[in-house]
């Protein structure tokens, strides 16, 4: 049968505990056990006859790793937080997208999405939620006579007005911009424009499903055509343990301006993503690949995106 000291010593081996303080206690003369007993006011205490249970001894332990369990449970939670758009996180994602097979030539269109998400708590019941995405863009020739483009895209700042305590429904709504500030016209549209943007999601055990709209209209500017784009990601995320998750999060567009049969994007596609830390900085990574079921001509066949997401969590 096992003795306390036995799990003492067990723990010790663990490292849950430190065995210094009873060494040190049996290696005490009788005279030295008494006279700290009357400094410190404590009764006599027999090692073998404390009344350290076992039972107390498991309560401790599961107390002392608590903080691990406590510890995955919020990873897994700050991941399902970066799957919601109004979520009250601040977070600064660098998402780079590579189009591949654009245009006769067959280029790669190569665009990076620096997205700064900053929550501003307006009262206790309402947050204002700013999403501002501002591209760079590496566009190649895409056909014969075409010229290659580098450079800073249009800005597309977003405001979601969102409850703070919200049901279980998840929402937000408020309007979306697109300032002219391409440094090359083809890499922007050349106009003013504005519209309304809305997002829904529930959570629902692992699942995170919802989607984010926006439509815009142009009303000034220096292009040669006006500007009207609808905007619908749809999003389903599932969560598994250590932070993995499955997702699937495209972006179908439809720019009501263009030629019949070059409306509408729509990529099918998905991947998967881990959070973890770095020190105590959390990152959510994710990967996801898209193959655009339909296209405008001169539009990319697919699809690959990696998002590095760095969380600043309160």
């Amino acid at each position: 049968m096992s003795t306390d000291l036995d799990v003492l010593k067990k723990l010790e081996d663990m490292g849950q505990l430190d065995m210094r303080w009873a060494r040190e206690w049996r290696q005490e003369k009788p005279e030295q056990q008494a006279y700290h007993n009357v400094a410190t006011g404590r009764k006599p205490m027999r090692l073998m006859s404390t009344r350290i249970t076992v039972p107390v001894l498991c309560l401790i332990t599961v107390l002392m790793t608590a903080p691990l369990w406590a510890a995955e449970e919020s990873a897994t939670e700050l991941a399902k937080k970066t799957q919601n758009p109004v979520a009250d996180l601040i977070s600064v994602p660098f998402q780079n997208n590579f189009n591949f097979s654009a245009g006769p030539n067959d280029a790669t269109i190569y665009n990076l999405n620096v997205q700064p998400v900053i929550p501003i708590r307006l009262t206790e019941d309402w947050n204002l939620i700013t999403r501002t995405i501002m591209p760079i863009i590496n566009q190649p020739s895409l056909f014969p006579g075409d010229e290659s483009a580098f450079g800073l895209g249009d800005l597309n700042p977003t405001f979601f007005l969102s409850p703070a305590k919200p049901g279980k429904l998840i929402w937000g709504v408020g309007p979306t911009f697109t300032l002219p500030t391409a440094t090359d016209s083809r890499l922007g549209s050349s106009q003013w424009s504005m519209g309304p943007a809305a997002v829904g999601l529930i959570m629902e055990g692992p699942w995170v499903v919802g989607a984010l709209a926006n439509q815009q209209w142009s009303f000034a500017g220096w292009g040669d055509q006006d500007f009207s784009q609808l905007l619908i990601q749809p999003f389903v995320n599932y969560n598994l343990p250590d932070a993995w998750y499955l997702v699937s999060a495209p972006i179908i567009t439809a720019n009501w301006e263009a030629s019949s049969g070059n409306t509408w994007t729509v990529p099918v596609g998905g991947g998967a993503g881990k959070l973890f830390k770095l020190d105590k900085l959390p990152i959510n990574t994710q990967l996801q690949a898209f193959y655009n079921v339909e296209r405008p001509h001169l539009a990319a066949d697919w699809q690959l995106r990696f998002q590095l997401q760095f969380l600043f969590p309160k």
